[in-house]
């Protein structure tokens, strides 16, 4: 079980960092959520689509690893088999929390990448000052909070905007096995086709174009996940 802790340059002086077993916190994950600016780094290897949290019913925007619960295609020999690692991945074991309305870096004490073994990165210098790997991963987490506004402000255009729909994949292996994915949506490219010079020019200012057009030639990579699947 997860035990989120407030970090500490006291209290947690001691802690290291395996970053090698960093990457293996998603080797269970189908899918994982990401931010707009993360969208240019995803596409050359991941779907990115939209799903509904099962928490809230919202939609988030998320890059799809597999093809069923707890199928990360990516995760092969013990490795992260692509050049970029969704932020919401490289981030462990470090996350955001909030105390008396302040925002504040919590660390998981129960993940398997902390130790206390020198060898390892550490958190904090001699003089309790953050180390250059913490402050990487401060900045990852701004990075998220930052683009996790910014992405629901994306999400509610595109709403307004009626061009999300949904995205059934009805996909056939090689071993003669089919498969349908149910609970993705997309950009609804014939709405889009449809848009007025005006709504154009809206999501021109917003700078949403780009992500648009991103998030529909990243369904392409749809076929790189299939022959994943079939060489497993």
């Amino acid at each position: 079980m997860p035990h989120f802790v407030a970090l500490h340059n006291q209290l947690h002086q001691a802690i290291t960092i395996d970053t090698g077993k960093i990457e293996a916190q998603g080797a269970q994950e189908h899918m994982v959520p990401v931010v707009l600016s993360e969208f240019l780094k995803l596409v050359v290897s991941y779907p990115i689509v939209f799903t509904k949290s099962s928490d809230t019913g919202q939609f988030l925007a998320v890059a799809l690893l597999g093809f069923a619960k707890h199928e990360n295609l990516f995760w092969q020999n013990q490795q992260w088999q692509s050049i970029y690692v969704p932020l919401n991945i490289s981030r462990q074991p470090f996350f955001v929390g909030n105390e008396a309305g302040q925002t504040i870096i919590c660390l998981d004490t129960q993940s398997p990448c902390v130790t206390n073994d020198i060898n390892h990165e550490p958190l904090f210098d001699t003089q309790g000052k953050d180390s250059a790997y913490l402050q990487n991963a401060k900045s990852q987490l701004a990075q998220l909070l930052d683009g996790e506004s910014k992405t629901a402000d994306f999400i509610r255009t595109l709403r307004a905007l009626n061009l999300i729909v949904p995205l059934t994949l009805d996909i056939s292996f090689v071993d003669q096995q089919e498969q349908r994915v149910q609970g993705l949506y997309s950009i609804d490219e014939d709405r889009l086709a449809r848009l007025t010079a005006e709504e154009l020019l809206q999501l021109q200012t917003q700078n949403y174009l780009q992500p648009i057009y991103t998030m529909i030639a990243s369904l392409g990579q749809i076929y790189a996940l299939i022959q994943k699947k079939n060489e497993r």
